[in-house]
């Protein structure tokens, strides 16, 4: 791969997985001028799983299972928790 890319690498206690994103992408998506890539990329994680259980819970067809529900409220304790604000004040987006 070229040398203007970063590659991170994500674990747990069973597994780990790379990404290999270019690191100008992630120079453009940084907020603060302090922010480490992990940190970039843990957030646009974060947000695009919030973006998913939320899509899961209130926008798919029929009753949404209470497990489901309770992963999307889980999620998006963590998420206010990890930006300070909530996912409905960061998105404009409200039910």
């Amino acid at each position: 791969m070229a040398s203007d890319t970063v590659t991170l690498t994500i674990e747990t206690a069973d597994s780990t997985d790379e990404l290999t994103v270019p690191s100008g992408l992630l120079e453009i998506l940084r907020e603060q001028p302090d922010e480490t890539d992990p940190q970039v990329v843990g957030d646009i994680a974060m947000f695009g799983l919030a973006q998913r259980i939320h899509g899961a819970v209130h926008h798919s067809q029929g009753e949404v299972d209470d497990e489901i529900a309770a992963l999307e409220e889980s999620t998006l304790a963590l998420f206010e928790e990890r930006f300070g604000a909530s996912f409905s004040e960061m998105t404009g987006h409200d039910h």
